[in-house]
C-alpha cells in the first residue's frame, strides 16, 4: 500500500516543506502517521506536491522481494526531484533503511539520509540537520529499534476518520525461517494497556468508530511485560471505551489461544467476529522446517475450536508456496486443507530468500514458475469458495459501515460488515443516498459479485420515497495481506 499525504491549508507557507509517501502494510502506516504528527509538532509543513517539497520522506518496506523494489523505484523517482523539483532532501525511513542502512546510501547517491526504524521520534530533528546550511556531517541513523510511541505521541492520521489503525506492541520473538522482522523490528516490545487505551479514547473523541489493532504477534502481547492473557486482558479494557462501535485484532499467531479469548470475542458485541490469524502451511513437514510451532492436528482442531466458540465467525489466514523442500504432495495436502476448511478469506504469498534469515541457506528451492503455479491454483480456488460463501449472504439484513464513495462508481457507497477489514476483504456496495462515512446502516443483501457484496438500504418506514437498486453487475476486488 501507498499513499502520500495532502497538506492542510491552515499551515503557514514560510516553514519547511515536508513531502511524503508511505509505503508497505498498517503497521508501517502507524509510523508514517507518528512521523508526520512529530514533523508538524516540530514545525513543518506538509504538502501533496512532491514537485514544492524541500525534503522528501519515503517510509520503505523491507519484508519481501517485490516490497524491496517498490522502495527502491520509489527513491529513485523522488530523486530526480532534485533536478525538477525543490527538492533538497531525500530521506529513506523504515524497515528497508533499518535492514539495509548503509548499502542504501551507496546504491542509491540521491539519498541524503537513512533513518532506521528505531529512530521515528528524532525524523523533525533529523530533518532540520539536514536542511543546515552547514557541511552535512551525518547521513545514517540506525540504531536499534527500541521505539514505541504512546498514548501522547502526536499522530496525523492517514486514511478514513472514521477507522485507525492502533498498534499494541513492536518487533517479534518468533523464529520463523522466511521472516526478517526481528532483524528490522526487534524483539517484542509492547505498550501498557494504559498507554493503549488513553489513544483509544482519543481517537473515539474524533470520530473513529472502528479500532484496528496490529502488531507483529499480537496474540504474545503483554508477555514482556508479565502480563499472563494479555490480549484478553487489553481487550476487556478496549470494550469500555465510549463510542468505538468495532474492535478487529490482526495477526493472531496460532498458539496461545485460550478459550477465555474466543469467549470474549463470542460474547463482547464490540469485538468483530472475525479472526485474522496466518497458517502458513498445513504439512507437517513444511511447518518444522518454516519454524513454526503446532502441527497440522493441532492446526486442524484449533480452527474447528474458534468455530465452535464463535458461531459465524469469518476466517482470514494467509499461506505460503515455493518454502525450500515443498515437494508436490506438500502441496497437494495444502490444497486439500484449503478445500476441506472452507475460510472466508485466504491470502497466498510466494516464498523469497531473505538475507539474514535461516531458510536463506535451505536447500531444495522451488523454481520461480512452479511457485506462481502454485498460487495462482489456490487463488482460483479460494476465490470460488468466497464466492459460494458469498452468496450465503443474499437475502440477509446486516449492519454495515459506510465508508464512502466508491472507486467504481461514484453512484455508489462502500461499506463493509463485520466481518470485512479495511483495503483486503472486499467491500459491500450500496446506493450513494444510502448513508454518509462513518454511519452504520442496516442493508439487506440482494447479489454478489466475486469477493463483493451488493446490497440495497432497508427503508424506513418514515422514508418519503424508496432508495433505488444498486447496479448488479461489478468487478470483484482481491485480498491480500503480509505473512504474519
Amino acid at each position: 500500500m501507498a499513499s502520500s499525504l495532502i497538506t492542510p491549508s491552515r499551515v503557514k507557507r514560510n516553514k519547511p516543506t515536508i513531502g511524503f509517501v508511505n509505503l508497505g502494510c498498517s503497521k508501517n502506516q502507524v509510523d508514517s502517521e507518528v512521523m508526520l504528527g512529530t514533523l508538524v509538532a516540530g514545525g513543518f509543513q506538509l504538502t501533496g506536491d512532491a514537485r514544492a517539497a524541500e525534503v522528501v520522506i519515503i517510509n520503505t518496506c523491507g519484508f519481501i522481494e517485490e516490497a524491496k523494489q517498490e522502495s527502491i523505484n520509489s527513491i529513485i523517482e523522488h530523486g530526480r526531484l532534485k533536478k525538477s523539483g525543490s527538492c533538497r532532501v531525500l530521506i529513506a525511513a523504515g524497515c528497508l533503511a533499518q535492514r539495509y542502512q548503509g548499502e542504501l546510501l551507496k546504491e542509491l547517491p540521491e539519498l541524503d539520509g537513512v533513518v532506521g526504524t528505531g529512530e521515528f521520534g528524532r525524523i523533525a530533528e533529523i530533518c532540520r540537520s539536514l536542511l543546515a546550511p552547514k557541511a552535512r556531517q551525518q547521513r545514517l541513523w540506525i540504531g536499534q529499534p527500541p521505539y514505541l510511541y504512546d498514548a501522547e505521541t502526536p499522530r496525523i492520521r492517514l486514511g478514513t476518520p472514521h477507522s485507525a489503525y492502533l498498534k499494541i506492541a513492536e518487533g517479534c520473538n518468533r523464529n520463523c525461517a522466511f521472516c526478517a522482522i526481528p532483524i528490522m523490528r526487534g524483539k517484542q516490545r509492547s505498550r501498557p494497556i494504559e498507554s493503549i487505551v488513553a489513544e483509544a479514547g482519543r481517537l473515539a473523541q474524533e470520530g473513529v468508530k472502528e479500532l484496528n489493532l496490529i502488531s507483529q504477534d499480537t496474540i504474545n502481547y503483554g508477555v514482556d511485560l508479565g502480563l499472563k492473557q494479555g490480549l484478553t486482558a487489553l481487550l476487556r479494557e478496549l470494550v469500555t471505551v465510549k463510542d468505538v462501535r468495532w474492535i478487529r485484532p490482526f495477526y493472531l499467531y496460532p498458539q496461545q489461544v485460550t478459550d477465555e479469548l474466543l469467549d470474549l470475542y463470542a460474547g463482547e458485541a464490540h469485538i468483530t467476529k472475525y479472526l485474522d490469524m496466518p497458517l502458513q502451511h498445513i504439512s507437517d513437514g513444511m511447518l518444522k522446517r518454516m519454524h513454526r510451532l503446532g502441527d497440522r492436528k493441532h492446526v486442524t482442531k484449533l480452527v474447528e475450536r474458534i468455530r465452535t466458540k464463535i458461531p459465524g465467525v469469518f476466517f482470514r489466514t494467509a499461506f505460503i508456496v515455493g518454502f525450500p523442500g515443498e515437494t508436490d504432495a506438500m502441496f497437494e495436502e495444502l490444497k486439500q486443507f484449503i478445500l476441506d476448511m472452507e475460510f472466508d478469506r485466504v491470502a497466498v504469498f510466494l516464498y523469497s530468500d531473505e538475507e539474514g534469515t535461516s531458510a536463506v541457506d535451505l536447500d531444495r528451492k522451488v523454481d520461480q514458475a512452479v511457485m506462481e503455479e502454485r498460487r495462482n491454483e489456490l487463488l482460483a480456488l479460494q476465490e470460488s469458495i468466497s464466492e459460494a460463501k458469498n452468496r450465503d449472504y443474499l437475502g440477509r439484513t446486516m449492519e454495515v459501515l459506510v465508508d464512502g464513495i466508491s472507486e467504481e462508481s461514484d453512484r455508489l457507497l462502500e461499506c463493509r460488515h463485520e466481518g470485512l477489514a479495511p483495503e483486503i476483504d472486499g467491500v459491500v456496495f450500496c446506493d450513494r443516498s444510502a448513508g454518509k462515512p462513518g454511519e452504520f446502516i442496516s442493508v439487506t443483501v440482494t447479489d454478489v459479485a466475486g469477493y463483493d457484496l451488493i446490497a440495497q438500504p432497508v427503508v424506513r418506514a418514515d422514508a418519503p420515497t424508496a432508495v433505488p437498486a444498486a447496479p448488479t453487475l461489478l468487478m470483484p476486488k482481491k485480498s491480500g495481506a503480509g505473512y504474519r
